[in-house]
């Protein structure tokens, strides 16, 4: 890989804490170590809070070296509500602002060009500006797909399916699709979906995300956790991530309500996100349930530790549209996962096994899994320990990077002069 050269545009990474942001960061730094020259066009960093973090805002576009990685940050415009046309303002806005910095690496000296533009999707709208770039150098493009952004917001009801803008939407997300040289996604059931929108299956890969190695376990951290939450001699379930439509994290507070007689078992859901303000007011009056801020990165190994059992809603009809990238380190953890999904989905066949699935929407299903593994310690080691082979198995770092390399030729030596 050493010389290999290799132009990422994405509107999502670091310092953002989950999501996108960190993967586009270890996927960079990790090319970076293995001798490849990585340039990033990215955002400023605003996920999940939706406003952009007071060390980047003001000004126009910043340039640094980060983990060997050349990075410019680009300014674009977040929304404090991401209502339907905000969002598509907000991605437009980024495509448009990273148009500059992209062709400008794309119209190097020939020795210097990227061979290959990578661009993660969401945002889909970057693809375009990814594209341009790519035709410029003489590069191949390679897309890289979290999530089903059209399709998401389609089952979170931030788009109406029966008007035209969702068919037209549909259509613009299919034809950026395939104009992919190579198109990756996370999970096989999202592969699938890439050829059922008409990607040449040729073209089409895995590209897991991976448990962070960061997040180690710390149980010394964990007890400090439980201590100053109160939460020792508890059965802690956790939820720890964005707060989103997409989630139906409501059915979380609807389960509490119904197990709020046990005074054993307590609900902690740490994150942030548009729908947080209605969350509390959800949670209201519940003393089995506390909301905490998203916790930093040097904590999390400690917050995973914390769990007992972690806590995984989606909504009916999302569970292929994204895998989430929280369920890696949730397994890594030890812990055993409570997710809402059903039976076929991507993230069903990754959670059986490593802990209890019950289905979307039945908060009294969710109650009585939670409930028995309370009750069930020797269960609950049982499936943390299934949890964390799945994760050693799986969703390990290096090895995901090296295959996608090796699909789109990146481990071969240079083609071009250094």
């Amino acid at each position: 890989m050493k010389g290999r050269r290799v132009l990422i545009v994405g509107l999502n990474y670091a310092p953002e804490p989950v999501g996108i942001g960190p993967y586009s960061q270890g996927f960079a730094e990790a090319l970076a170590a293995r001798g490849a020259r990585v340039t990033v066009v990215a955002g400023k960093p605003y996920y999940p809070k939706w406003r952009v973090d007071p060390a980047f805002a003001g000004g126009g576009w910043r340039h640094s070296v980060e983990g060997g990685v050349s990075i410019t940050r680009c300014p674009h415009y977040v929304p404090a509500e991401p209502s339907g046309l905000k969002r598509i303002v907000h991605l437009a806005s980024f495509a448009l602002s990273a148009l500059g910095p992209a062709l400008r690496a794309a119209l190097r000296p020939k020795a210097e060009r990227p061979e290959i533009v990578f661009t993660v999707a969401p945002a889909l709208l970057g693809v375009i500006t990814a594209w341009l770039a790519a035709k410029v150098a003489g590069a191949r493009l390679w897309i890289h797909v979290q999530d089903f952004e059209v399709e998401a917001a389609l089952a979170t009801g931030l788009m109406d399916d029966s008007r035209l803008s969702a068919r037209l939407a549909r259509w613009v997300e299919a034809t950026f699709l395939k104009l992919g040289d190579h198109v990756s996604t996370i999970s096989p059931q999202m592969c699938a979906k890439l050829v059922d929108k008409g990607v040449a299956p040729a073209r089409v890969f895995e590209m897991r995300n991976w448990s962070d190695a960061r997040f180690a376990p710390d149980p010394e951290g964990a007890a400090a956790v439980r201590a100053e939450w109160g939460l020792t001699g508890k059965v802690v379930a956790l939820y720890s991530g964005n707060i989103a439509r997409k989630q139906g994290i409501e059915i979380l507070v609807e389960a509490a309500r119904l197990l709020q007689d046990r005074d054993d078992i307590a609900f902690v859901i740490c994150g942030e996100g548009p729908n947080r303000q209605p969350l509390e007011a959800l949670a209201a009056g519940l003393a089995n349930v506390q909301l905490h801020d998203l916790q930093p990165a040097e904590k999390m190994g400690a917050m995973l530790t914390m769990a007992d059992l972690h806590l995984l809603p989606q909504i009916a009809g999302a569970a292929d549209l994204v895998l989430p990238s929280k369920l890696t380190n949730m397994l890594a953890s030890g812990r055993p996962v409570v997710a809402t999904t059903e039976p076929g989905t991507g993230l069903y066949a990754e959670v059986d096994g490593c802990g209890t699935i019950t289905p979307p929407g039945d908060a009294p299903a969710l109650a009585a899994a939670i409930a028995a593994l309370a009750d069930d310690p020797a269960r609950r080691a049982m499936l943390g320990e299934a949890a964390s082979a799945r994760a050693a198995q799986r969703w390990r770092k290096d090895p995901i990077i090296d295959r996608a390399a090796a699909a789109v030729g990146l481990d071969q030596a240079s083609r071009l002069s250094s």
